[in-house]
């Protein structure tokens, strides 16, 4: 058995992230059950709901490939929901509200990275925390009621298509090419890959692996709050569940893109295509008339053979 396994095609097989062979068997059922469905249109409005997971994913897979984590996402999302639905600033415009969300998700960055990279206290426990914390904030100011609506141009924005495209999805597409060359072709991208491999070693080779750290953080909440905006202009009026699950599923998704702990071998991409998998998952499930229960389930399974499979290479690697 062994022997098999360590056929140089089957290798080959097994180094592509998982995404693109779930994502490659979702589209075959659906184009052998539903045909119909793959309609560009149709696609692209469930594509579209995704976006805002898609878009936290690149601030996880950064801070993933620093061997950390961000938790904190949902709290960041849903505290700039409430800013904007609430109607706390009545006369803020578009860019005021875009400068504060910026720097509420810059900002809760920056904590979780001074305490991850300076103060070495657990990433999970640390953006776990802040989660929880401003969760807390938005329960006590809102009460526990949901606040108002979202502004009416927000929403207009958000379902805006050019041509079959929605405009979401352009900007998703736009910011993973971004983040692409940014860990392709920049000095920062090194620095990152130098840490995820050993941290030690980069340190003796002149990498600043604590501003990297803090860094990857600071970059990783100020998309958690570009995803909350996205997130914001998805929906009709404010909550005070919005975003919450998303940080888990953004990890499951980055793991399903080949992207673990220090390791990087989906790149990008590899995330990406992890999120369009649960995107085409929620439309496979929808074809067979199967329920909210049936898709946790499912999500479930996925994200297991995912993290079997990585801890299958990470013992022969």
């Amino acid at each position: 058995m062994a022997h098999i396994l360590s056929h140089p095609m089957l290798r080959r097989l097994v180094s592509v992230p998982p995404a693109y062979y779930v994502f490659g068997l979702l589209l075959l059922t659906l184009w052998l059950a539903r045909p119909n469905m793959l309609n560009p249109n149709v696609l692209g409005i469930f594509i579209r709901q995704v976006v805002p997971l898609g878009i936290l994913v690149l601030g996880q897979l950064l801070v993933m490939r620093v061997r950390s984590i961000d938790l904190s996402g949902g709290g960041v999302i849903l505290l700039i929901n409430y800013i904007i639905t609430s109607r706390t600033f009545p006369e803020a415009s578009g860019l005021t509200f875009i400068l504060m969300a910026l720097a509420i998700g810059g900002g809760v960055g920056l904590l979780n990275g001074f305490m991850v990279a300076k103060r070495r206290v657990s990433a999970v426990i640390v953006t776990l925390a802040v989660s929880i914390i401003l969760v807390g904030f938005v329960q006590f100011l809102s009460s526990g009621k949901p606040p108002g609506d979202v502004p009416k141009y927000m929403n207009e924005i958000f379902n805006i298509s050019l041509g079959f495209v929605p405009l979401p999805v352009l900007f998703w597409g736009v910011c993973t090419g971004i983040m692409w060359l940014v860990m392709q072709q920049s000095v920062y991208g090194r620095y990152v890959e130098a840490v995820g491999e050993n941290a030690e070693a980069a340190a003796f080779s002149g990498v600043p692996v604590e501003r990297t750290v803090v860094m990857a953080h600071v970059l990783a909440g100020l998309i958690a709050a570009v995803a909350a905006l996205v997130q914001t202009g998805s929906i009709a009026v404010g909550s005070v569940r919005v975003g919450l699950d998303l940080p888990i599923l953004a990890v499951a998704a980055t793991i399903l893109g080949g992207v673990v702990f220090g390791r990087g071998e989906g790149g990008v991409w590899g995330p990406f295509f992890g999120v369009l998998s649960f995107a085409l998952l929620f439309v496979v499930m929808t074809v067979f008339g199967i329920g909210d229960p049936g898709k946790l389930i499912a999500q479930g399974l996925i994200i297991l053979m995912a993290a079997i499979l990585y801890g299958w290479r990470s013992r022969r690697g």
